[in-house]
């Protein structure tokens, strides 16, 4: 973690999943390892900006672990990819069911199914369904 990697998706990546840092500068395979407190302040600072992006993507009612199912989301597939996504169509339409199926749909990285993203996508599953 404390290691610049290369992600699954080909992405320069530090700490708990970030593909930059809290000022906006792109992560270096080349840039020096972080600290874990460092990596809990960017993971924190990152998920406040998702929770306010994605609150004013929603044009309805959430429960927290919907909109909580719904930021990690954002924070792992990217933002641009929840905008334009079936999933936020059918939130904003009300249709949770479909929603929930929606997430396992998102398990790929460089163009292969990938483990640990369809673990990742059936615990957001589960936190939006509430179960």
């Amino acid at each position: 973690m404390s290691h610049p990697y290369i992600c699954p998706s080909g992405k320069a990546t530090i700490g708990y999943g970030a593909t930059h840092y809290p000022d906006g500068t792109a992560v270096y395979l080349t840039d020096p390892p972080i600290s874990e407190e460092m990596a809990s302040i960017m993971l924190d600072a990152m998920l406040g900006d998702y929770g306010i992006q994605v609150e004013k993507l929603l044009s309805v009612d959430v429960t927290q672990g919907q909109f909580d199912a719904l930021v990690d989301f954002a924070y792992n597939c990217g933002l641009n990819n929840l905008r334009s996504s079936t999933l936020l169509k059918y939130v904003n339409d009300g249709n949770f069911d479909a929603a929930a199926r929606e997430f396992c749909k998102w398990d790929h990285a460089g163009g292969k199914v990938m483990t640990g993203l369809t673990h990742r996508r059936e615990t957001e599953k589960a936190l939006f369904l509430g179960t």
